[in-house]
């Protein structure tokens, strides 16, 4: 019979206090973003200098509005549009959940482009200190998700196996522990040692490496994660020639076809951008910079 390691049976709710419900994945949230805030005023303390510790006490809030706004933007651009625009009010009702990790990214790219602008300090700079940051944010979102037993694994056999409670009656990949200690701990550890070896020298590396890098944790998390219901796989046509075809979508992966989770397709404009961002960097002190 197959060992199985049981399902923490952990509430979604943290703290109730009469109506009042929070949950673990709000929590999540606000300490990724509160831990994110500290650790970076203290990079932003040290050298190069590129904006003072009180430009990043500044920042928070845009990176707040850029998560919350780009996130559930991307949510409903890329993972629901036909939900959402039969009943466009759902947009608004974030407690139920649907946020997009790229769009998020893309929101925080454009709070980072603004707020440089707005305070005449570095983009790149600027970029490179709050990337370092991101995996922490990371880490704890993918524990929330593993709390909430969503976006679990694909059917395996492997023993640390587990059943969650959404997923039906068969064994699966704690998916979200792989992407936790991927996009987490292990590209924290690396953004890490590029900055103590000084690579905020040159502006552009270590945000290029948190976008390469993320590509390609999310995309081999993405080989254990149960696709999407609502998407399934993103089918390119057959491997013989038809690649160029229009995509489609399909609940399982039909053979001899190129197929991809939208994770993996919107990662791929991550990696290429972050490869083209590392190429170009500069020296710090680059006006291009």
């Amino acid at each position: 019979m197959l060992a199985l390691i049981p399902y923490p049976d952990i509430s979604p709710i943290a703290l109730s206090l009469g109506p009042l419900q929070i949950r673990w994945y709000a929590l999540a949230y606000i300490t990724g973003l509160l831990l994110g805030w500290r650790y970076c005023m203290w990079l932003a303390g040290r050298p190069p200098t590129v904006c003072k510790p009180l430009d990043i006490d500044d920042f928070l809030i845009w990176a707040t509005a850029g998560v919350v706004l780009g996130g559930r933007t991307g949510y409903v651009l890329f993972y629901d549009r036909e939900l959402y625009s039969a009943h466009p009010l759902e947009i608004f009702q974030v407690w139920h959940g649907g946020m997009s990790f790229h769009g998020g990214c893309i929101g925080v790219i454009t709070a980072i482009i603004l707020f440089a602008l707005r305070r005449k300090i570095s983009i790149l700079g600027l970029g490179d200190i709050i990337c370092c940051a991101v995996p922490i944010g990371l880490f704890f979102g993918r524990l929330a998700n593993f709390i909430n037993g969503e976006l679990f694994g694909r059917v395996t056999d492997v023993p640390w196996a587990m059943i969650f409670p959404n997923g039906g009656p068969y064994p699966r990949h704690p998916s979200q522990l792989y992407q936790a200690s991927m996009e987490g701990i292990l590209l924290f550890a690396v953004l890490t040692v590029l900055e103590r070896l000084g690579f905020r020298q040159r502006p552009g590396v270590i945000s290029g490496t948190f976008l390469m890098g993320y590509a390609i944790a999310r995309s081999i998390g993405e080989l254990f994660r149960q696709p999407d219901s609502q998407i399934g796989f993103v089918i390119f046509g057959s491997l013989t020639g038809r690649l160029l075809s229009l995509p489609f979508y399909s609940e399982s992966c039909i053979a001899g076809s190129l197929c991809a989770t939208m994770g993996q397709l919107l990662s791929l404009p991550m990696f290429l951008a972050g490869a083209w961002l590392i190429i170009t960097a500069k020296p710090r002190g680059n006006p291009a910079t």
